[in-house]
């Protein structure tokens, strides 16, 4: 029989440290709010100091614990005092959520090599540093994690331009089950993605017009019948952070509306 405490408590995140990077974006921010909404000590990092200070007193004012640290999430050593600076903090890390990214489509003929390097340092080698050190830091403090990579809908799917991008989320899929197969039988460390479809931010706010070619051609491929919302993948991060999400690891979670599924 299942326990009713067990049940009342599966989403309960109070207390937990998660440190988020790219949290300035739209994601970032709509699940750091989510996230302190919920009771977690919310530690952000971006690589502008007067966009993260401004997050974080906003956090503040609503009430979140909130930290915060700035640097490029490819560059090791920033990455590295980023960690550092969270555990000085809030003593711990608990969750971490890598929504730090980068795309710039081009067709492969026209993209110059330092540009698509560019995507896989920004998406790729990001991700993969901030889960070596904090995956070092939840390994030494022998309690477990969650470990919450933001990958896409176009992970599996390819498109025209898109050879960096779509590589480089396609790595990102692989990189959270190898690190399911690394981690989480040994350490309690569950490592799964979200794979969103567009969602509405500052970039992509011209494909929102339903009067235009490109928002109605997507909706054809949506069974959801809308495009994304930043607060969509707030359910889905804290659902991933919680012991509800216990017996999944490696999962690249379908949060695209059911593109994958048309």
């Amino acid at each position: 029989m299942v326990d009713k405490k067990l049940i009342n408590n599966l989403f309960d995140v109070k207390g937990k440290v998660a440190l988020l990077t790219g949290a300035t974006g739209a994601l970032g921010k709509a699940v750091a709010f989510g996230y302190g909404q919920a009771g977690m000590k919310v530690f952000i990092t971006g690589r502008s100091d007067d966009k993260c200070k401004a997050l974080c007193n906003e956090l503040k004012v609503d009430g979140i614990e909130c930290g915060y640290s700035i640097g490029d999430p490819a560059i090791e050593a920033d990455v590295i005092k980023i960690v550092d600076d969270c555990v000085a903090k809030f003593g711990e890390i608990n969750v971490l959520l890598t929504a730090a990214g980068y795309n710039h489509p081009q067709p492969i003929v026209e993209q110059d090599l330092t540009e698509w390097q560019k995507i896989m340092n920004s998406d790729v080698q990001g991700t993969w540093l901030f889960c070596k050190y904090v995956g070092q830091k939840m390994i030494d403090q022998g309690k477990g994690g969650k470990v919450i990579l933001v990958s896409s809908a176009r992970s599996k799917m390819g498109m025209a331009g898109y050879t960096g991008y779509c590589t480089a989320k396609a790595g990102i899929d692989l990189m959270a089950q190898s690190l399911a197969c690394e981690w989480t039988a040994k350490y309690g460390i569950n490592v799964n993605t979200i794979n969103p479809t567009v969602f509405r931010s500052d970039l992509t706010e011209w494909m929102f017009d339903p009067e235009s070619a490109v928002y109605k051609n997507f909706l054809r491929r949506l069974p959801i019948g809308r495009l994304g919302e930043p607060e969509d993948f707030v359910g889905p991060c804290i659902f991933l952070a919680s012991s509800a999400s216990d017996f999944m690891t490696g999962a690249n979670v379908a949060t695209e509306g059911g593109y994958w599924a048309n």
